[in-house]
């Protein structure tokens, strides 16, 4: 059977789950007929509720007798070095980019290196059904993108599909009315993608390039072979990163089919397998011939750039709502992680019940502290901190493009936001909006240290009403800068452990912005709230209007209370200060003082 390898490049909300969805169910593969309903490639919750990708995953479907193998990419910086082992497998890519927006931040770091691969390119013009799409317009900007990332003239001369995802239908031509359903997507890929090379004869030759975990297999690693071919029960040469050789036995193989696994007998150059049976398997491991093993170039596993302590939860209502809060659990359930997430590190704490996580970003850790908690694990996390190297006796930080795209009138505010947070900016540009967006749309471009950037994004919104866009990229590593002025906050805190009150809450408000409501239990240390001050204010939110048998005209008035600002885990892990922490249960988030009691907290100001 003919073989095609393809990637899907894409920014966050550019429709490419929806278009792999449609492929699905337009191709001779049973699964898409299925589930008509869901979005099929985001099977996990967090993905389905975010709307993001966050885990790659491989699809595999049949039309006109050859097997596509569709590998759907994560579009968010945090996951990128995911995106860059995932297109080892691929011998092509399809752009997609949305017909309004053009193309975005992290499709030009895909796009980046997939052109660098020498993959390639089909673009895929999706979303042309929205009121106001322009896609001439995006055509000319992606044009341009592949010019700027110095594309081959063979890569510049791309084919080009317009699609409507979630209308399953496509065609060569911008014109909803004679596309029927998204076969010229097929077509193309068959086309201009090539097989993939390798000789089915030579000795065998694997990569390993993702991991999962089965209950009953164990282990098992996802690549593409090289060379070679691979049977059941057969023995091969496990050559691990460092270059350690040792011979195993294949316990089971296994290829795609829609979006499952399923069992075979063997597997041959070109297609895309997963093997169980080696226990001590890890990404950018080779399984090469047992007779005449050589080694494929090992990748490049991307660093850690910013680090959390994880540590078990002490706080007056430990246990209450968690199955796993002890140190055991903490630590069995981070290592468990390592074994599926590359990206990860973890070491041991300064104290027994304590963990520093480090990963690439604060969404990376986010999502892990979120499937911890949904998996009914409780744990207390710190504020994310940077991880600094030394380079010839300088400190080097790591540092992010921002991509910022705002009402022009928004723009002096986020110029001088940035500024406090040691953002250089390297360009800005004003275009026409579009549709409703009439006024003009300024486009900046800042390089700032990561540590800057903590804490920003909510303060981002605010600013901006809500309305502005802001994509990061990893830069790279800079000089460490001084005096960055970083979500400085003073919070109101619990006075006494209780639960609160209507009268206590109305006297709260008045010193600024609560996190909680009437009849919710509190405890001593606990912040309740922001102090509209930058500074600490402890507040009595548990005390109750004293009863007389006086009687007032105004002093029976009803309490006006506000509705508390909801704090999502993401909006707590950027608004806690050096010596606060986010306590994160199964049912609740809550944010505290790292030391409770009042008394303690003034000595250790001493």
């Amino acid at each position: 059977m003919n073989i095609r390898n393809i990637a899907i490049i894409a920014h966050v909300d550019h429709g490419k789950t929806t278009l792999v969805d449609a492929l699905l169910k337009l191709s001779e593969t049973h699964i898409g007929k299925d589930r008509p309903q869901e979005r099929i490639m985001d099977s996990n919750d967090l993905e389905r509720e975010r709307g993001i990708t966050i885990f790659s995953k491989n699809a595999a479907m049949v039309w006109a007798d050859t097997k596509i193998n569709i590998i759907d990419t994560p579009g968010h910086a945090d996951f990128g070095g995911e995106v860059e082992r995932v297109l080892k497998m691929a011998d092509g890519a399809l752009l997609l980019v949305d017909a309004k927006e053009g193309p975005m931040p992290q499709t030009k770091f895909v796009l980046k290196k997939a052109l660098e691969m020498g993959h390639k390119i089909i673009v895929v013009i999706n979303k042309i059904d929205k009121k106001d799409a322009r896609p001439e317009w995006v055509l000319d900007q992606t044009f341009d993108l592949f010019v700027e990332l110095g594309a081959s003239d063979e890569q510049t001369d791309f084919p080009v599909i317009y699609a409507s995802a979630i209308n399953g239908v496509a065609g060569e031509a911008a014109d909803l009315s004679v596309m029927k359903d998204v076969t010229p997507i097929f077509e193309t890929i068959i086309k201009n993608i090539p097989a993939p090379g390798g000789d089915v004869n030579a000795p065998l030759q694997m990569l390993v390039v993702s991991l999962a975990q089965d209950n009953y297999k164990g282990k098992i690693g996802i690549g593409r072979i090289v060379n070679g071919q691979i049977k059941r029960a057969d023995t091969v040469m496990h050559i691990n990163r460092a270059g350690e050789q040792k011979k195993e036995k294949v316990a089971a193989m296994m290829t795609f089919e829609g979006l499952g696994r399923i069992d075979v007998e063997e597997a041959s150059a070109g297609d895309i397998c997963a093997v169980a049976g080696i226990a001590d398997i890890s990404i950018g491991d080779t399984i090469a011939s047992a007779e005449n093993p050589i080694a494929l170039p090992p990748l490049q596993i991307e660093q850690p750039t910013v680090k959390m302590t994880f540590r078990v939860n002490d706080s007056p209502f430990a246990g209450r709502e968690g199955q796993y809060s002890t140190s055991r659990n903490l630590r069995e359930r981070l290592y468990k992680e390592l074994e599926t997430d590359v990206a990860l590190r973890v070491v041991d704490g300064e104290t027994p019940d304590a963990f520093v996580v480090s990963g690439r970003g604060e969404l990376h850790l986010a999502i892990l502290i979120e499937k911890m908690r949904r998996e009914g694990y409780e744990l207390a996390v710190s504020r994310p901190e940077v991880i600094t190297r030394e380079e010839a006796g300088v400190t080097l930080e790591p540092a992010e493009d921002v991509y910022l795209e705002v009402k022009e009138e928004f723009a002096g505010t986020v110029i001088e936001q940035m500024g406090k947070r040691r953002g250089e900016m390297k360009n800005y540009a004003v275009t026409d909006g579009v549709g409703a967006e009439s006024t003009g749309i300024a486009h900046l471009h800042f390089v700032i240290p990561t540590r800057g950037l903590i804490g920003y994004r909510s303060e981002f919104l605010t600013d901006t009403k809500g309305t502005g866009l802001l994509n990061t990229l990893f830069h790279g590593y800079i000089p460490w800068q001084e005096n960055i002025v970083t979500n400085p906050h003073g919070s109101l805190i619990s006075f006494e452990s209780g639960t609160s009150s209507g009268y206590g809450l109305a006297n709260g408000q008045e010193r600024g912005e609560l996190f909680i409501g009437p009849a919710v239990e509190v405890y001593e240390g606990m912040i309740i709230g922001q102090n509209a001050k930058a500074e600490d204010l402890e507040v009595n939110i548990c005390k109750e209007k004293r009863l007389t048998n006086m009687r007032s005209s105004s002093a029976d008035i009803a309490i006006q209370l506000s509705p508390p600002r909801e704090m999502t885990l993401e909006q707590s892990i950027e608004y806690i200060g050096d010596d606060e922490w986010v306590e994160v249960t199964p049912k609740s988030i809550r944010l505290r003082k790292s030391i409770l009691p009042s008394i303690e907290r003034k000595r250790a100001r001493r």
